[in-house]
């Protein structure tokens, strides 16, 4: 249940406000449709989110596990590091820190350091509770993901635009590939990255949108 209640679209982080470059995608006629949608979101949950968020969710879930709060400071650095353009890490910071003042509220001692921290990260933040309420770490990858790919759904319903219909067939087809790709994300440090050039052209791109809904 604690699992459900970190991956709610209902937790006050502000995840609703940004689309990760897929605003401009749509904007540009890269994704017109359902299956271009379906292609555009799986493609970044396997090249970017399964081999850079994940792998460092689950060295961030075994810091916190040992109580080694400097690992995670480095996790999260490496994790802000990667980001491709200032939006996508204005976001992260921004979904870190409001999780951080959610978790202090909810009493977690250690989220206070990070709730004005420029190293704060969402996927930071996410294993820290994930550890504290007993959350095993492959499960909580498979929330990770699964929350990312809700939030990116929730775009494209609205960007394309989509049915819900349409919405729910998407979310159908990208959860049977979660756990394969929450299972592989234990790779080695030299191969965490992303390989989603077009997302990272999207997102730059999308800076200067003139028309947007979103802020990334």
């Amino acid at each position: 249940m604690r699992l459900c209640q970190l991956v709610s679209p209902a937790l006050p982080i502000g995840a609703f406000h940004f689309s990760q470059g897929l605003e401009y995608a749509v904007e540009a006629g890269w994704v017109r449709d359902e299956d271009g949608a379906a292609a555009w979101i799986g493609g970044v949950a396997a090249q970017a989110i399964a081999t850079l968020d994940l792998p460092l969710l689950l060295r961030l879930h075994a810091a916190w596990s040992t109580g080694d709060a400097a690992a995670a400071r480095r996790c999260s650095q490496r994790l802000l590091a990667a980001r491709e353009t200032a939006e996508l890490r204005a976001e992260d910071r921004h979904m870190g820190r409001a999780l951080a003042r959610v978790l202090g509220e909810l009493g977690f001692a250690e989220a206070a350091h990070w709730s004005g921290s420029a190293d704060a990260s969402f996927a930071a933040l996410f294993a820290l509770a994930a550890v504290r309420w007993n959350i095993p770490p492959q499960q909580a990858a498979c929330g990770y993901l699964w929350a990312w790919c809700e939030n990116q759904v929730l775009a494209a319903v609205k960007l394309v635009p989509l049915g819900q219909s349409a919405g729910q067939r998407l979310l159908d087809r990208l959860l049977q590939g979660i756990p394969a790709l929450a299972a592989a994300a234990s790779i080695a440090d030299e191969d965490i990255g992303v390989a989603t050039p077009m997302q990272g052209l999207a997102s730059a791109r999308h800076e200067g949108q003139y028309s947007r809904l979103f802020r990334s």
